[in-house]
């Protein structure tokens, strides 16, 4: 676990990005940025303790001084004043991302909002374009 006055810069925070099937991230940042139930929040070295609910969309986080990404799907975030635990649904680092299975995939989503076939689940695909928009955003894609 990283400690106050260690780590990159003197300050950073241990990320673990957990999904049922795999650890998909443990490492050390400088912050990060993640979708929280009531928007995006920004977490330093030091935040206060807080459990939110993850929202899909994308994980910014800072390493090194660069920027870096991943999608999740939803989940649960806990954080401390020096750990960030995100206990995801599903979790994409930006280089693991099919790029053109996300394209299909919000293609299929919107086009089934659009058309809205009998028997379709609206709730299910805006669930599903929310994913795939996330993923493309993590990709570094237009969405």
């Amino acid at each position: 676990m990283a400690e106050e006055g260690k780590g990159i810069g003197g300050r950073s925070l241990e990320l673990e990005v957990v999904t049922p099937e795999r650890v998909v991230l443990s490492t050390e940042v400088e912050s990060l940025m993640l979708p929280g139930a009531l928007g995006y929040l920004g977490v330093l070295p030091g935040h206060a303790p807080l459990v939110t609910q993850l929202s899909p969309g994308v994980v910014f986080y800072r390493y090194h001084g660069e920027e870096k990404r991943l999608a999740v799907s939803g989940g649960l975030a806990e954080i401390t004043g020096q750990k960030v635990l995100l206990l995801a649904d599903t979790a994409e680092k930006s280089e693991e991302i099919d790029v053109e299975r996300a394209r299909r995939a919000k293609e299929r989503a919107e086009r089934r909002l659009k058309e809205r076939p009998p028997g379709v689940d609206i709730a299910r695909a805006e669930a599903a374009l929310k994913r795939a928009v996330a993923r493309l955003k993590a990709a570094g894609q237009p969405t």
